[in-house]
């Protein structure tokens, strides 16, 4: 079998590419934006009430989490279709956060990487109960 003077130097190329990555350690989420990155429910609580407290102009102490859980939602809308629309149709693991600000409930919705958006009541659909999500 003959091999090209550009060929050998590809081979040397990747072999030393690989022995690079076997020595280096696995990259963080902050250092490759392409891995996955789960937030818990107490990051997503807290950054909910960040955005009710900047959204209102209260203090985050005057608002009152109603309710934070984690939840499946339907599909990839987290929850929150937007009309016209198309999204995933597969369950999506997640969270939900409710506040109550002078009577308002704010409803935001988050997937398992944890950034919320409110979604607007007109808009908000239900998470899939526990039971349901198991099946």
């Amino acid at each position: 079998m003959r091999v090209s003077a550009g060929t050998g130097v590809l081979v040397f190329g990747l072999v030393a590419l690989v022995a690079c990555a076997a020595d280096s350690p696995p990259a963080s989420p902050a250092e490759d934006p392409t891995m996955p990155v789960v937030a818990s429910l107490a990051s997503v609580t807290d950054a909910a009430l960040a955005d009710a407290a900047r959204r209102t102009g209260r203090k985050p102490a005057d608002l009152k989490v109603l309710s934070a859980e984690a939840v499946t939602w339907p599909d990839g809308s987290l929850g929150c279709p937007q009309p016209g629309m198309m999204y995933t149709q597969a369950l999506v693991p997640g969270y939900r956060v409710r506040i109550e600000v002078d009577g308002q409930v704010l409803d935001y919705h988050a997937g398992s990487s944890g950034r919320p958006g409110l979604c607007p009541a007109e808009r908000s659909v239900d998470p899939y109960p526990l039971d349901a999500s198991r099946a």
